[in-house]
């Protein structure tokens, strides 16, 4: 991989999910070290189980955004408050609110991610959004 800037969420998630002409798994390697691990309320995944979970988003999304609201790193430490807004394929809207703790790679792309998400807007299954494969 060639050198770059830390990644940050923003970015991350544009890549991953709403920029539909860029390949998933360089989406993936432009951000996520190679031993990438994440847990989502609680469930832990791992780099493949993470792809699994983009594979399925990008299947039920048609567009989006992100908004971060709070960022701070501090080293290789990285958190942040941020809103996916999401539009389905079949029209409806959902909002999440993310609170996001992460652990960076020298390299600066993510190493380890925990965050905790909040349905603000949306239908019922859209709370598992987070977790779907």
């Amino acid at each position: 991989m060639t050198t770059m800037t830390s990644t940050d969420i923003s970015r991350a998630i544009n890549d991953l999910l709403f920029t539909p002409g860029l390949d998933l798994t360089e989406a993936i390697d432009r951000h996520f070290a190679p031993d990438y691990r994440q847990r989502t309320n609680g469930v832990w995944s791992d780099r493949t189980s993470f792809a699994q979970h983009m594979t399925r988003l990008r299947s039920l999304i048609r567009d989006g955004q992100v908004e971060v609201q709070d960022e701070l790193r501090d080293g290789l430490s990285y958190a942040d408050r941020h809103t996916v807004t999401l539009t389905h394929h079949d029209g409806h809207v959902s909002r999440t609110e993310v609170y996001l703790f992460a652990r960076m790679a020298p390299d600066g792309r993510f190493e380890r991610v925990e965050e905790t998400t909040l349905l603000v807007t949306g239908e019922g299954d859209d709370a598992q959004l987070g977790l779907i494969k």
